[in-house]
């Protein structure tokens, strides 16, 4: 059956694959982008079967507008992807507080935005799949990545209470944890900078590797949209899924730690409780 699907950042990189992806297999897509033009060439190949919709996403109006979009072209809104984002290279300490209120408003609040626009048609229609696009830096901290990891964060939680809340509904939450994908998100769509002399072992370690990793990530976004594709399929999809190799070794041994490290702390952590004989 033909589902109706809203993805954000359709223009590019993961998103712009699984927009292909959707098509292909025969479902219905409004495609937003910051610039729509960019999204021509579905346009031309697809016909009535898409929409393309200027979406900037911080705007909470404009998300309105194109999920009504969704509901007033197709009749329903199936499954909502908020894949729109970025993640500049820079210190902590170099990175204006501007810098990390634009990151964190596209990549956490622009995903409230949407969200909270597609919430009101899926609960009537007791029915819906969110797809939250997080990372990797939304597991472990990624180093360099501050105000990306910091809003990655933020959809991990904000996600984990809306699967909570409109579980019982019927409409399903899927966190997306991506590693290292050859799109041109460490490229074009990413500004890298080494930092000062000071941070030329952590952070300027780090922007070298990126722009030298460029192109040779292991992951294939292709395989990454059948993936989500597939999800959308399941009765019971997972509230996590961590797409790549890379995602899934780097996120099991930082859980593994994690766990470690709790235990290593278990009799200082339970001492602040009340004592129960007093």
């Amino acid at each position: 059956m033909a589902q109706v699907w809203l993805i954000t950042g359709s223009s590019r990189g993961l998103g712009r694959s699984l927009a292909e992806a959707v098509l292909r297999a025969g479902h219905k897509l409004v495609a937003t982008a910051r610039n729509p033009s960019q999204l021509s060439g579905l346009a031309e190949r697809y016909g009535d079967q898409v929409r393309l919709f200027e979406l900037d996403v911080t705007d909470p109006a404009a998300a309105d507008a194109a999920v009504k979009r969704a509901v007033d072209t197709f009749g329903r809104l199936d499954v909502l992807v908020n894949n729109a984002g970025y993640g500049n290279v820079n210190a902590i300490e170099d990175t204006s507080i501007e810098e990390f209120r634009a990151q964190i408003e596209t990549n956490l609040f622009g995903v409230i935005n949407v969200t909270k626009a597609a919430i009101p048609v899926m609960r009537e229609q007791k029915s819906g799949h969110i797809i939250q696009f997080s990372s990797v830096g939304g597991r472990i901290g990624a180093l360099g990545r501050a105000p990306y990891s910091a809003a990655k964060w933020g959809v991990e939680g904000f996600s984990e209470v809306l699967a909570k809340e409109i579980g019982p509904m019927g409409v399903k939450v899927t966190i997306v944890e991506p590693g290292g994908f050859r799109t041109d998100f460490a490229g074009a769509s990413t500004t890298i900078q080494n930092g000062r002399p000071e941070y030329d072992a952590t952070v300027g370690v780090v922007a070298r590797f990126q722009r030298n990793y460029d192109g040779k990530q292991p992951g294939d976004p292709v395989k990454a949209a059948d993936a989500v594709l597939h999800i959308t399929s399941l009765d019971e999809p997972p509230l996590r899924l961590l797409l790549g190799s890379d995602a899934m070794n780097a996120v099991e041994k930082n859980d593994i730690a994690k766990i470690e490290a709790d235990r290593k702390w278990r009799e200082l952590s339970i001492s602040t409780d009340f004592d129960a004989s007093a």
